[in-house]
């Protein structure tokens, strides 16, 4: 439940963001004859100083009306982008380009939303309740919970180690660091394994229980299997991924620059046809994984979406830069072929986060 509610969260957040970047809502009334925000005389539906709009919502259906544009982004131009991005993103891509920015949503503010809710699904798909609920899973339960008590008795290890160094009058701080380091890795895997964290109290009760005392041992070890443990290293990606999408345009623009070394375009342009690209993606991914929640065979469902993707590509390189098709088709082949190192590289970044944080 907590799982699923995070990731309502995560929807609300991306919808809000995104209407940061795309403030203007459809609305048309106007409330007196100046603006409420600077006094401004109006002529128009919005106040041409200061850019607030005319009508000001002041009930609580207004407030419902607002939610659901901030999360939802329910305006007209919604309804003229999203069509494009999926059928005709080469179009799309060229007239945003050209200027037509009122009627599309921006690619930022797609990019925001799209990506918010392909990991909100995805975070929903995965979480705890849901991931655990299959055939075989009560196996992995059991594998992490003794993973974690495998931890927690090293940990009684480091802290009698600590009580020691401090009897001879050793430095502690170290080991404080590696107490502090263990006991993140333990909590991740046991609420992996379905169970919350043990408290202070009950984990000093099972370590009365143990009178041997273990030989004395490095954390760093130990730690380090914990680091590689593809499980607990999943859950933090899945966790913390969608906070980092951002760096997957910045490290995919330079290789889309690559394909048109000789017909030189600026920056800008490689930006919003990979920001939209990616943005289409996501889409994609997101109804793809709904489908299959909702009982579609898998099969069919991956197989479209693996030959849509490079079909889009050429749609993409070859309307938004007006390409002759044999120039759209191989570099709709080499696009796919940077998209994976792009992949690799923003797969990297999150696995080296994962690990380190």
């Amino acid at each position: 439940m907590v799982g699923s509610i995070e990731s309502i969260g995560d929807v609300v957040t991306g919808g809000i963001t995104a209407r940061v970047v795309e403030p203007h809502a459809g609305e048309a009334q106007r409330h007196g004859e100046t603006c409420l925000n600077c006094g401004t005389a109006l002529i128009g539906d919005y106040c041409h100083s200061c850019g607030q709009q005319g009508h000001v919502h002041r009930t609580l259906a207004g407030f419902v009306h607002d939610l659901l544009h901030g999360v939802l982004h329910l305006e007209g131009k919604i309804w003229h982008t999203l069509p494009k991005l999926m059928f005709r993103p080469g179009e799309l891509t060229r007239r945003y380009i050209a200027g037509e920015r009122a009627r599309f949503v921006s690619p930022l503010a797609v990019f925001l939303f799209s990506v918010f809710l392909m990991f909100a699904v995805m975070s929903f798909l995965g979480s705890p309740e849901n991931a655990f609920g299959g055939e075989g899973q009560e196996e992995i339960k059991t594998e992490l919970g003794e993973e974690a008590a495998a931890l927690d008795r090293r940990l009684e290890q480091m802290k009698r180690q600590r009580d020691r160094r401090i009897a001879r009058g050793t430095e502690v701080v170290a080991i404080d660091k590696d107490i502090r380091e263990a006991e993140q890795a333990r909590d991740v895997m046991t609420k992996m394994a379905g169970k919350e964290p043990a408290s202070d109290e009950a984990r000093q009760a099972g370590a009365l229980k143990r009178a041997a005392e273990d030989p004395e041992s490095s954390f760093s070890k130990a730690f380090e299997a914990a680091k590689k443990n593809p499980k607990l290293l999943a859950y933090k990606l899945q966790t913390n991924a969608y906070k980092f999408s951002w760096l997957l345009i910045i490290i995919s623009v330079p290789f889309v620059a690559l394909l048109f070394l000789w017909r030189w375009r600026p920056l800008y342009d490689h930006t919003v046809f990979v920001t939209y690209s990616i943005s289409a993606v996501s889409i994609l991914a997101t109804v793809s994984s709904l489908l299959v929640l909702a009982g579609v065979s898998p099969g069919p469902v991956w197989l479209f979406a693996m030959l849509f993707v490079p079909w889009h590509m050429y749609r993409q390189l070859r309307g938004g830069y007006e390409l002759r098709r044999f120039s759209a088709f191989w570099r709709m082949f080499m696009l796919q072929l940077f998209a994976s190192v792009a992949l690799g590289l923003f797969a990297t970044v999150l696995v080296a986060l994962g690990v380190l944080g």
